[in-house]
């Protein structure tokens, strides 16, 4: 439902209109029902205040005719009056209760009409306030003879005599048909409102979705044109803002269509001119290496400074031999030739290989090498001969960089996946350099003379061949710390990795501010689509984030 939400605009907007509606409508409807209510009963009041003053002055008058020792015929006028106030029938049934009382006078008994008792409905406080002087009224709910309980209006009134303790009038309302005119009212009111709320949210829906159909449109051509249609185009219809904003959509995604074919056009002719300068020179590469030869296999017979010009000759010939080769190799993954020759290997024996064959030049240099290997066997679906590549362009750039201090290889493997990683103490890297460390021809340090005589494609191509594989090619490093990579490749050929075996940040790497992750820390490998990611490396056993 969260993503529901997050992802539709046209969802977030008819819910926020029926909440807001409904707030309103809902507030709008209670004051109108309490204000309907408030006038019913002010007009119940009204009329029985109108009754309770003429019923008082005629009750008044016809009890002036007797004195308080004439008993029979004052209880007999005081029924009268009581039938004549309830409207001369003792059994109406309009609901009106009428009574009088003058208990405190000790001969004048309470009458009703109807002869019903109320004492329920009376209270005390009303007896109290009427007996003062006041004409006072109450609302109460009760139920009269065995029916319903029913709330009644009750108001009471003092009558003016000379009898000792007064007389007390008091009519009793009942308020059903206002209630039930109230009741009407509310569900009027309640039914308007939510055929009104319905209809703003059906009118705000009609109307997000004239204006999200476009835009929903023009993100479906847009997520085409991402993945290379780039002949989509949005139907351009009337004159509109909608319509200027698919006509402009249209306009750049034909800019962009003609700019990406001219930038394809201009790579295709780039890796052609370097795929066919690569293979031309191969021939007369091969003549002068022939030549090279025979002059380095006859330098002793020449004077010294001539046998030093074919030892150079012989050494600089290498080195252009290399580059051809990695300019070959880096063709061949421009134009997606390369292939994946896996299986099933040992990487064990492939690292002490490419050890084996740098051990002149880390003795030559001064570098210690270290290994921390497993006793059994790490057997993961590789192309041998592509991981010694990238272990020997790791493991030569350490030895390389690494000052005189030991150089660290670490192996390890989990269930889904095994990792290498080389680990130098030289300057290391500074920030911002981890971003560059990959790019091809790209050197730390310009004025820094190369030992091993490089060609500068090595992490570039050390990088294909992990992207290749399915795998990560992770550099963290930072100033006067060294560095470390971490290779991590998938135990079977094929599978995704989620994790990685061995950390990406060196146990001993001294962190900013005691966070777990700081310097400069990069995380290469194939995002989304096999693109290219780039973007800050996780530390131990985490799967790096990476962004296009």
């Amino acid at each position: 439902m969260r993503a529901t939400w997050r992802r539709s605009l046209q969802l977030r907007v008819v819910t926020i209109t029926l909440v807001t509606s409904s707030l309103l409508v809902g507030g709008f409807a209670y004051l109108i029902a309490d204000k309907i209510s408030s006038i019913l009963l002010g007009n119940a009041e009204t009329d029985v205040r109108l009754r309770l003053s003429s019923g008082s002055d005629y009750a008044a008058k016809q009890l002036s005719l007797y004195s308080q020792a004439q008993e029979a015929q004052l209880q007999e006028t005081i029924d009268g009056t009581v039938n004549y106030l309830a409207g001369g029938d003792p059994q109406q049934t309009s609901g009106v209760v009428v009574g009088i009382i003058a208990d405190k006078s000790g001969i004048i008994k309470p009458r009703f009409s109807p002869d019903v008792q109320v004492g329920p409905l009376i209270s005390r406080e009303l007896r109290a306030s009427v007996a003062a002087g006041n004409i006072a009224s109450q609302i109460r709910t009760g139920g009269l003879a065995g029916q319903p309980k029913t709330k009644y209006l009750v108001y009471g009134s003092p009558v003016p005599t000379q009898f000792d303790g007064g007389v007390e009038l008091y009519y009793l309302v009942p308020l059903t048909r206002q209630d039930a005119t109230a009741r009407d009212a509310r569900a009027t009111v309640v039914a308007t409102g939510v055929a009104l709320v319905l209809l703003l949210g059906l009118l705000a829906a009609l109307v997000t979705r004239l204006v999200v159909s476009p835009v929903r449109v023009a993100a479906r051509t847009a997520q085409r044109l991402s993945a290379g249609l780039l002949d989509q185009r949005m139907v351009v219809s009337g004159e509109d803002d909608l319509a200027l904003l698919a006509a402009s959509f249209n306009q750049m995604a034909t800019n962009l269509q003609r700019q990406i074919l001219r930038l394809e056009e201009m790579s295709r002719l780039q890796r052609r001119f370097t795929s066919d300068v690569s293979h031309e020179l191969r021939t007369p590469l091969t003549t002068v290496r022939m030549a090279a030869d025979l002059i380095f296999a006859e330098r002793d017979e020449f004077d010294p400074a001539v046998a030093r010009s074919a030892e150079l000759l012989q050494a600089e010939l290498d080195r252009f031999e290399e580059l051809l080769t990695d300019l070959l190799e880096i063709s061949r993954f421009d134009a997606g030739f390369a292939v994946l020759d896996a299986e099933p290997t040992d990487l064990v024996p492939v690292v002490h290989r490419v050890v084996d064959r740098l051990a002149g030049l880390a003795e030559r240099i001064g570098v210690p090498i270290e290994l921390a290997l497993p006793d059994a066997p790490v057997i993961a679906e590789v192309d041998p001969r592509r991981v010694e590549r990238v272990l020997r362009n790791l493991v030569g750039n350490a030895v390389e960089h690494g000052e005189g201090k030991p150089v660290r290889i670490a192996l390890g493997q989990d269930e889904t996946a095994v990792a290498i990683t080389v680990r130098d103490h030289g300057v290391g890297l500074k920030p911002g350099e981890e971003k560059l460390v990959f790019n091809r021809f790209w050197r730390a340090d310009p004025s820094r003379a190369r030992q091993t005589g490089g060609t500068g494609l090595g992490l570039s191509i050390s990088l294909e061949d992990a992207r290749l594989h399915g795998g990560w090619l992770e550099a963290w490093g930072a100033p006067r710390q060294g560095a470390q990579f971490r290779l991590t490749l998938p135990a079977r050929a094929g599978d995704r990795l989620t994790t990685s075996p061995l950390r990406l940040v060196p146990a001993d790497a001294i962190l900013p501010f005691g966070g777990p992750r700081a310097g400069g820390l990069l995380a290469i490998g194939p995002g989304p689509g096999g693109a290219l990611a780039v973007g800050p490396a996780p530390g131990a056993g985490d799967r790096a984030e990476v962004g296009s």
